[in-house]
């Protein structure tokens, strides 16, 4: 058994690799030899921050592995820049704990045990290069990024992936942010990467709009929205009604998570729409910021793996707007990507040894 970190697995897995994982893992689900279980949270309130812990989980028996992804944050619901963003951190600002434990299918042996936070960025940017590769049209050249964190990196490096992306324009409200995204990824890229101060500005005649922001309230609307264009999200909350109402073709990756209205009083659901669970007085949990459930949580709308297996055509012509809600699959996801550099690593011999017994015991338990 090895333990992965970060800098271990940025040395072996990079976004072509990641794609391949990803459409594979996905060809495995529509064969019904892949599947995952949808993300639960567990909410314990604290002052002046919530504790959450998440859990997803996911299996490839075609990698022979199955994979569940751990967090462990504090949360803290904050107006910065005039948009209302959700701040997590362990311990302290700038710290996370998150960790993927990867196990044989094929006799239950403990595999490994690895940092999450470079792999989240990856697999969550494969999957909306592979919702514009199936969405967006085929000459799309110019796309606009809202956010400039580590997820808006990803999504440029995946969606260059699979279109001729000439030009990037970015937004995000701190200046110094989106200059320094531009200035990076222009030379990471090879594509011209232009800093705007108003998300409308990055929008105008772009073939691609990338949301990638923490925040918890809208930030384009349909008005600034064009014939032809595709959309990604991160989060639920980055488009609202208006957005969801003017796309023609709206898509799903398959089910992100369970719905707390349907369940117990101590169910909750959370900023990101995610299900979860409360130790905590109604009072307590009324302070949870929820999302809206929108219709593309609807599960009879079609997903990126219906148009893969042809059950569904996705975009029919040029000028449909179409939306990809990226969310759904997680568990797979961590297990196509886990696995996938798992293995590159072992055969770099990378990772540090973990005793197998520290991991195994001979009571039954």
């Amino acid at each position: 058994m090895i333990f992965l970190t970060n800098e271990h697995i940025q040395q072996v897995l990079d976004m072509k690799t990641c794609i391949e994982a990803m459409e594979n893992a996905y060809r495995e689900l529509n064969q019904s030899k892949a599947g995952y279980r949808p993300r639960i949270d567990f909410y314990v309130p604290q002052e002046p921050h919530y504790y959450r812990w998440g859990t997803m989980e996911g299996a490839s028996r075609g990698l022979g592995v199955f994979a569940i992804r751990m967090k462990s944050d504090m949360l803290a619901w904050e107006n910065q820049d005039g948009f209302m963003v959700e701040d997590k951190y362990c311990m302290e600002r700038g710290r996370y704990c998150g960790l993927i434990f990867l196990l044989s299918t094929r006799n239950a042996e403990p595999l490994a045990l690895m940092n999450d936070g470079f792999l989240q960025h990856m697999r969550v940017g494969a999957c909306a290069g592979l919702g514009t590769k199936y969405l967006a049209r085929q000459n799309a050249k110019v796309m606009a990024m809202i956010g400039s964190g580590g997820m808006a990196r990803t999504y440029a490096e995946a969606i260059k992936q699979v279109r001729p992306i000439e030009t990037i324009r970015v937004f995000s409200p701190t200046k110094k942010n989106r200059e320094a995204f531009a200035a990076e990824m222009t030379g990471k890229l090879d594509v011209e990467v232009i800093p705007v101060d108003a998300p409308e500005k990055a929008l105008k005649g772009a073939d691609v709009v990338s949301l990638t922001t923490d925040s918890l309230v809208p930030v384009i609307k349909a008005e600034w929205l064009e014939p032809g264009m595709h959309i990604n999200n991160v989060r639920n909350n980055e488009a609202g009604p208006d957005v969801l109402a003017r796309a023609d073709v709206r898509a799903r990756l398959g089910t992100s998570t369970l719905f707390a209205h349907r369940t117990a009083a101590d169910a909750v659901t959370g900023s990101d729409g995610m299900f979860g669970f409360i130790a905590g007085s109604p009072e307590e949990k009324n302070k949870i910021p929820a999302a809206p459930f929108h219709e593309i949580d609807n599960p009879n709308i079609g997903t990126i793996p219906d148009i893969m297996a042809g059950k569904w055509i996705g975009r029919a012509n040029d000028q449909q707007i179409t939306f990809l809600n990226n969310q759904g699959t997680q568990g797979l996801q961590f297990a196509a990507v886990g696995g996938a550099a798992y293995n590159l690593a072992k055969a770099k011999g990378l990772g540090h040894p973990l005793p197998l017994e520290w991991f195994t015991q001979s009571i039954r338990d």
